[in-house]
């Protein structure tokens, strides 16, 4: 080699994380073609993306591109949908939704469905939808956790009818008094915000007559004035007074199982922050060993994740636990036998166990204020 007073040897160790989108929605339904329908017409159980809801419209006219088309009306609202046909005649909505189940989405309903005795039923569209998000969120590949939307029928107040497996934390279900789509409206406002951001109180552009307050105390049940929000998993439109102008407004942010993850964003900050991390240790995975440098690493990784969401106020802080760290930290001639067997165990089974311990503070959903004057 010729004499080089400064050598240079670039090595090129880029890593990027793979990222998720957190507002993709699929619609399935029904299409009503006319007498002349295009040449590109929607196939039954073929999904195509759509950026541009008059080409939902053209390609996918009736309930589907109407309802496409309603998710795109919404500011914030989304930046593509998938459409997925059914038979009109002959819906097949298992199979609708499964054309679905490797596809990038995170919001998904039925197009003009409401939930009812029939849709809720082990073959109704509904029920579909639940088991659909269930599954897939719980079996499906990293990054395909979703949420479905449904809405009750125009003007039901009675949350009793979602119970069993229609009762998930997957779902979100909403009352209303409108002649539209509602599901797909609120899809569509879902999609327009960061997962860490409460829906309550978040603008739907559909048009809707209000509740009363009995009918809203039905939905939500009975509170207190020191207590938090009842909910009995079932949201409703509302119009504020105290928010100048008019428009119509999600009355809540629940999932509708009211017992469990309570809130929407819960569900979906969960899924963000468990994709986050997981795309930013696959690097790890097969490089880091289970010594006191390659768990350090880990941290280091796990840190570089969650110090920005602490910054950003999507968390509150973190606590990250690796077990088998403290004991590798300690004098050798210390270690037990039982430790010993620990860190033998960990290293030939090659399993880096982590406790992380996150802090989530959820968005203020009532204020109790006590009014003195003296």
């Amino acid at each position: 080699m010729p004499v080089r007073y400064i050598r240079v040897n670039p090595v090129a160790d880029l890593f990027a994380p793979a990222v998720r989108a957190f507002g993709n929605i699929a619609v399935v339904g029904a299409v009503t073609p006319d007498d002349d329908p295009p040449d590109d017409l929607l196939e039954v159980n073929a999904p195509i993306l759509f950026a541009d809801p008059s080409e939902a419209r053209r390609r996918a006219p009736g309930t589907l591109g109407d309802s496409i088309a309603l998710c795109f009306a919404q500011s914030p609202g989304p930046t593509v949908v998938q459409g997925v046909r059914v038979d009109a005649d002959d819906p097949d909505w298992p199979a609708a939704l499964e054309s679905l189940s490797t596809l990038d989405v995170q919001i998904v309903c039925v197009a003009d469905t409401p939930l009812d005795d029939a849709s809720g039923a082990e073959e109704g569209a509904i029920h579909a939808l639940a088991t659909h998000v269930s599954e897939v969120s719980t079996s499906g590949g990293d990054g395909l956790e979703r949420i479905g939307v449904a809405m009750l029928t125009q003007g039901d107040t009675d949350p009793s009818i979602v119970a069993g497996s229609l009762a998930h934390e997957r779902m979100v279900y909403v009352a209303h008094k409108s002649a539209q789509d509602v599901a797909a409206a609120v899809a569509g406002t879902i999609a327009g915000y960061e997962p860490h951001v409460s829906m309550l109180l978040k603008q739907v552009n559909v048009s809707s007559a209000p509740f009363t307050g009995a009918e809203i105390t039905a939905l939500n049940g009975s509170e207190t004035f020191s207590s938090g929000p009842a909910g009995a998993g079932v949201n409703w439109l509302v119009d504020p007074p105290l928010i100048p102008g008019q428009g119509i407004y999600l009355g809540e942010g629940y999932t509708g199982n009211p017992g469990g993850k309570k809130y929407i964003d819960i569900v979906r900050c969960i899924d963000n922050v468990s994709f986050l991390l997981k795309a930013q240790l696959i690097r790890s995975v097969g490089t880091a060993r289970v010594s006191r440098s390659g768990l350090r690493a880990l941290i280091a990784q796990m840190e570089a994740v969650l110090d920005p969401l602490v910054r950003q106020e999507v968390i509150e802080g973190f606590t990250l636990t690796v077990p088998i760290l403290s004991l590798l930290d300690k004098p050798p001639a210390t270690l037990t036998p039982s430790e010993r067997t620990q860190i033998s165990k960990a290293q030939n089974e090659r399993v880096a166990e982590v406790l992380a311990a996150v802090d989530y503070a959820g968005a203020i959903h009532r204020i109790a204020i006590t009014l003195r004057f003296e």
